[in-house]
């Protein structure tokens, strides 16, 4: 019998997903379930892509151009260029989703057996795109106890070896919902500039940053436009994950010109994405300051809710709308199976994503789980309560 392949093999499962099975059978029992497990915002997507998709009126969908649709792309570089980053649109390719902007990303600039530093936990699916590309990641473990900061630079030279050749990031991170300072990305700026390796951001969570904190961009940082590969989405920025348009953006002609020769094997991005993604470059701010109140407002009922269970420990994240929780239970993979199976209070019970799937390195993040809050506020408190009596009944708690 033939045999799958090694990268098959060792392919991670989601841990966002991997219980799935568990939810729809609780469904079948008649339970109600609190999808906090996954990064699907209940929040409306902008009616001007909605319309722009309605109104298509061609004969015809054709394949666009591999980079994207030039308006597209001429577009998005205004958009940046009001951040106050000055690139042309011959700078970032449009990709489909962020997911094939990373995967282009390593594959254009890492060999196979290269290494890549990745600050843990971070978005589980990291492990599998570099899976994909044949690359290993070097996790460098950040902790609860500081709210997810930045590793000193001391950490990261000593992961640093001749098969290092980048660093990525997720900023504001998934699933930390943690924020890099300016201080913290020129940090890496001088690890990058001073062992010749690329760096990549994963922005995707730009808009969303809160209490006053401002997103800096690598994009933003001086002397680092030929290391700097920014991975971009649509996905959450207006609340579309299924139109799956993305853009990789980097200065570096080299890096566009060889993520180009991968873009052009896929042919190109799909259509009716671009269309939305062109169209809700024209959202109003209005809608990103009222999308922003209202992550706010779900965020403080969220993590002062947890905050105040016994035992619990959760820092307020400053940006995205993930945060990592750590329960007093033995295992968060078994305790979030049994919330599924065995649990219930007056017929609900909620989802969560055990936090070991966004480590990397074995036996971390056993007690911890990532939520997302991304349901409206009376959905966040009944899921709150739930967990409060889940861990009250839990045969494995450990206080």
């Amino acid at each position: 019998m033939p045999r799958i392949s090694n990268k098959g093999n060792i392919m991670p499962e989601s841990p966002i997903r991997k219980l799935v099975p568990f939810a729809e059978k609780a469904k079948k029992k008649g339970k109600k379930v609190y999808h906090l497990n996954i990064g699907q915002p209940d929040i409306s997507t902008p009616e001007v892509a909605l319309e722009a998709i309605h109104d298509f009126s061609e004969k015809v969908v054709e394949y666009s151009h591999s980079a994207g649709f030039e308006s597209y792309r001429k577009g998005l570089a205004i958009y940046y260029q009001n951040l106050g980053i000055d690139i042309s649109y011959n700078d970032l390719m449009i990709t489909t989703g962020g997911s094939e902007a990373l995967l282009f990303a390593l594959n254009s600039c890492l060999d196979a057996g290269d290494e890549i530093i990745v600050p843990e936990p971070f978005y589980a699916n990291y492990n599998g795109f570099s899976i994909s590309a044949g690359v290993i990641v070097k996790p460098i473990t950040t902790s609860i106890d500081n709210g997810f900061a930045l590793p000193d630079i001391e950490e990261f030279e000593r992961l640093i070896t001749s098969n290092t050749k980048a660093i990525l990031i997720c900023n504001p991170g998934n699933p930390t919902g943690y924020l890099y300072s300016r201080k913290e990305l020129e940090t890496l700026r001088d690890i990058v500039v001073k062992h010749d390796l690329f760096l990549f951001s994963d922005e995707v969570y730009r808009e969303f940053t809160y209490d006053g904190h401002e997103h800096y961009s690598v994009l933003n940082i001086e002397g680092l436009d030929k290391n700097t590969v920014v991975i971009d989405s649509t996905s959450k920025r207006y609340s579309m994950c299924g139109i799956r348009v993305g853009c990789i953006v980097s200065k570096n002609k080299e890096v566009m010109a060889t993520a180009l020769k991968f873009a052009q094997a896929r042919l190109s991005p799909p259509t009716f994405g671009q269309i939305a993604g062109e169209a809700a470059l024209d959202t109003p701010k209005s809608y990103f300051d009222q999308v922003s109140k209202e992550y706010v407002s779900r965020r403080n009922l969220l993590i002062d809710g947890l905050n105040k269970i016994e035992g619990v420990i959760c820092p307020k994240p400053k940006g995205a709308f993930y945060a990592i929780a750590q329960l007093p239970v033995d295992n968060a993979d078994k305790f979030a199976q049994w919330l599924l199976e065995d649990f219930d209070l007056n017929g609900e019970t909620l989802m969560v994503a055990p936090a070991a799937g966004f480590y990397s390195t074995a036996d971390t993040g056993k007690d911890q789980v990532r939520i997302a809050y991304v349901l409206n506020k009376n959905s966040l408190q009944k899921a709150i309560n739930c967990l409060d009596k889940a861990l009250k009944d839990y045969p494995g708690r450990t206080i």
